[in-house]
């Protein structure tokens, strides 16, 4: 008797709750499931957009930031200027909509601009890396060469590389343009391309990476233990690493300078004093001991700053990237395989996230940028 009733209560509820109510509450849930997805993603693409301009703009606004290597930090963030404006927005609607309307001639242009731009903003993060590298192994030699031409030699790499990474897709999808376009991606069946793409774009670029960074932190780490000389090289990995506009805190040239001038028969020390009292002479070495000793202790500790910096750098870099490039590695070789399409579009947002990282890492932690950032934004209010 009970299990009449049961099914009695069964048949009720389905005659109370009709196919079309069922239908029209799925529609309103993937409407406003859309909604919120669209308002996120438009809130990323927006902060990338305006964070990458500011960058741009204090470099070009501040004269003490005109420098080699800060040059390149302003071309990585006009090139992901570049992927907020150009790449993010289509993305969303493409994202949201799941199926592609624009046409062939928009997606062959979004899509190599995707392949462009973002392999130039992982680029940069290498040439970046290297400029650093042999700033700090070779300080003395390399800051003769450390122009404003060679870092442009350097950004012109990046991009005819980047270019000859996208253009491959152009020539075999023009076979399929007389077809009705209702997806825009790269075509994975092409093996050769995917293995020359996804290393060419990510994964030698993260070796490199990760050898240069391993090798800068060496570098920062023996420096921060190494005791400080009368003489020799100045240039600290902190000076180099951190303050690429060219602070000289860490450099204690002019200490030893001043010293070599207060030392007994030095040039112009013995003039009318025949070298000085001893007393007074003791009291100024002890001072600029003093001074030494206090410098080192900031350098060593902008130098930890510094190497923990590289991390947030490197270890961001692979989490944003690393899930994207695996993915499209794995779809282009194992036929078989099969993956929901919601991996890739979080896989791809995950990789443009990190064009809104590159500019808070690189400002957030370098104090002559955050340092510029304040007084252009107490001018505009002043203004």
């Amino acid at each position: 008797m009970d299990l009449v009733n049961s099914s009695d209560e069964f048949f009720l509820i389905n005659a109370t709750v009709s196919p079309t109510t069922l239908e029209s509450w799925d529609d309103a849930t993937l409407l406003s499931l859309q909604i919120s997805i669209s308002a996120m993603l438009a809130i990323v693409t927006l902060a990338t957009a305006l964070s990458n301009a500011f960058v741009i703009a204090t470099i070009f606004l501040t004269r003490k930031l005109h420098t080699p290597a800060n040059f390149l930090i302003g071309s990585l963030a006009a090139t992901d200027l570049l992927v907020s404006i150009l790449v993010m927005p289509i993305s969303i609607v493409y994202t949201v909509s799941k199926t592609w309307t624009l046409g062939q001639i928009v997606c062959d242009i979004w899509l190599s601009s995707d392949i462009t731009f973002c392999t130039a903003s992982i680029l940069h993060l290498c040439v970046i890396a290297l400029d650093r590298y042999w700033a700090i192994t070779d300080a003395l030699e390399y800051s003769k060469r450390r122009t404003m031409r060679r870092a442009a030699l350097m950004i012109a790499v990046v991009w005819v590389i980047s270019v000859s990474i996208s253009l491959p897709p152009l020539f075999w999808r023009q076979a399929k343009a007389h077809e009705e376009l209702t997806e825009c991606m790269v075509n994975t069946d092409q093996i050769s391309y995917t293995l020359y793409s996804t290393f060419g774009a990510f994964y030698v670029p993260t070796v490199l990476l990760m050898i240069l960074y391993g090798r800068i932190y060496v570098a920062a780490r023996s420096r921060i233990f190494k005791t400080p000389a009368t003489s020799g090289k100045r240039f600290t990995a902190a000076q180099l690493i951190q303050n690429s506009a060219g602070s000289s805190l860490c450099s204690l040239n002019s200490t030893s300078n001043q010293e070599g001038q207060l030392h007994p028969g030095g040039a112009g020390g013995g003039g009318g004093g025949g070298g000085g009292s001893p007393l007074f002479t003791n009291s100024v070495k002890v001072k600029l001991a003093d001074s030494v000793l206090e410098r080192k202790r900031l350098c060593a500790a902008r130098e930890k700053k510094a190497t923990k910096t590289l991390g947030i750098i490197l270890g961001a870099f692979i989490v944003c990237w690393l899930p994207f490039f695996v993915f499209t590695l794995v779809m282009g070789v194992c036929k078989d395989c099969w993956f929901h399409p919601v991996l890739f579009d979080v896989f791809t947002w995950l990789g443009y996230l990190n064009s809104l990282i590159n500019p808070v890492i690189y400002t957030v932690f370098n104090d002559d940028f955050k340092q510029a950032f304040h007084k252009l934004t107490k001018f505009k209010r002043c203004y």
